[in-house]
């Protein structure tokens, strides 16, 4: 296990899913996290099962597509902590159920304000911060459709494909300035996301998993943790810019 003591750790939208499980990975791991989401009962949740534990973890509400909200989270983050050294951008909102030319137009706005404006807007934040410090690493959360679209998410799969090209072309502004940012492309992993897609697929559920792993079963938001905390990690201190898949073997198929 990463030992993260007296380190600060920041995840978007961990009040579920992906996001909670890195939360709590961070806190095991002796990082004070703050957990950020917009749902305050999610969020609130997560810190009390961090703090169960007897983790060290605070709530701050943040819409990552509001630019106020992201300023004042990671202000708010720093002034407490004393620093930032780590971000996990994991907050998204889902794939769309409408082939392309059905999208509504108000959904794909939706779609791209946060899962691109929103981490645009926290990388802007997080290396303003991180290079004060003059370390830093950031982890951003895409998606395995970035790299093998699905039927009916074109919008999502967008988003996702932004995402790394953030991370590539921000890993090369910011490696001057002593901090690392990496992506992970997490496949089909056992979280209300999924669980709300898979209700609204013509296929079978167990189908559905079988194509999407070469082991038979869905991921969990621990493998994904596992990969946020390594890439966090001086371990991997001369890795930058690349995205890590952790897919049961997805794209290898």
């Amino acid at each position: 296990m990463q030992d993260f003591s007296n380190k600060s750790a920041l995840v978007t939208g961990a009040g579920s899913g992906i996001g909670r499980g890195i939360a709590l990975a961070f806190a095991r791991a002796g990082a004070r996290v703050a957990v950020s989401d917009v749902d305050v009962v999610g969020g609130e949740q997560t810190v009390r099962m961090i703090q169960d534990f007897g983790g060290a973890g605070h709530f701050y509400p943040c819409d990552v597509s509001r630019a106020g909200d992201v300023s004042a989270l990671v202000a708010a983050v720093v002034k407490d902590a004393g620093s930032l050294d780590f971000a996990v951008n994991n907050a998204a909102v889902g794939m769309e159920t409408d082939a392309l030319p059905d999208v509504p137009e108000a959904v794909f706005d939706r779609i791209m304000a946060v899962n691109v404006k929103g981490v645009f807007l926290c990388l802007q934040q997080q290396i303003k911060q991180m290079a004060q410090q003059g370390r830093g690493a950031i982890v951003n959360i895409a998606s395995v459709n970035a790299y093998r679209p699905q039927n009916r998410q074109s919008v999502y799969t967008a988003s996702k494909h932004a995402v790394l090209g953030l991370t590539r072309n921000a890993a090369i502004d910011a490696a001057s300035i002593g901090v690392r940012i990496n992506a992970i492309a997490p496949g089909a992993i056992d979280t209300p996301m999924l669980e709300a897609a898979l209700r609204n697929a013509p296929a079978g559920r167990d189908q559905i998993i079988d194509k999407m792993s070469l082991v038979g079963r869905l991921g969990l938001p621990e493998d994904v943790a596992k990969a946020a905390l390594w890439l966090c990690s001086d371990d991997a201190s001369f890795t930058y810019g690349h995205t890590l898949a952790v897919d049961g073997g997805y794209l290898v198929r």
